[in-house]
């Protein structure tokens, strides 16, 4: 058994940009790691908080929203909405004690799924550099469980 740590990363996608982007990039058969977990919305706007929050209160050891190009969003300002909540959660992260850095916006248009597999490569080794998220350092820490 290998302890290399794999880390479960959620990613909340657009329906119009960054999911288009993420099946593009499944398309062109362009590799990125398997841990990264898709949740489609309509916009990102719609993604709250709670939602990131609850993200990690289930194991993720990081979390990104993926939305359309400023300008872009297909719901006129969603992207922006969802911009100011995931700042809002990163300083709410370093307030509590969490690497703010375990969240992420990012923005694409439908054409980038080069810049889509690119993205989750990328986020992936920077969360597998921070290490386990909150939970699963608890449940290591203090014998906690997820579920319980």
């Amino acid at each position: 058994m290998s302890n290399t740590f794999e880390p479960e990363i959620v990613a909340f996608c657009c329906h119009y940009c960054a999911y288009t982007a993420a099946d593009m990039a499944g398309s062109k058969r362009l590799s990125y790691p398997p841990n990264v977990k898709i949740i489609r919305v309509p916009c990102t706007g719609k993604v709250d908080a709670i939602h990131i929050m609850k993200a990690f209160q289930k194991g993720a050891d990081g979390v990104y929203v993926a939305g359309c190009l400023e300008g872009d969003c297909h719901f006129k300002n969603g992207n922006l909405r969802a911009a100011r909540r995931v700042q809002r959660v990163q300083a709410l992260l370093d307030e509590i004690g969490i690497d703010s850095r375990r969240v992420e916006m990012i923005t694409m248009s439908a054409g980038m799924g080069e810049r889509f597999a690119k993205t989750a490569r990328e986020f992936t080794e920077k969360i597998r550099e921070l290490g386990p998220g909150p939970v699963k350092a608890a449940e290591r820490d203090f014998g906690l469980s997820a579920a319980g």
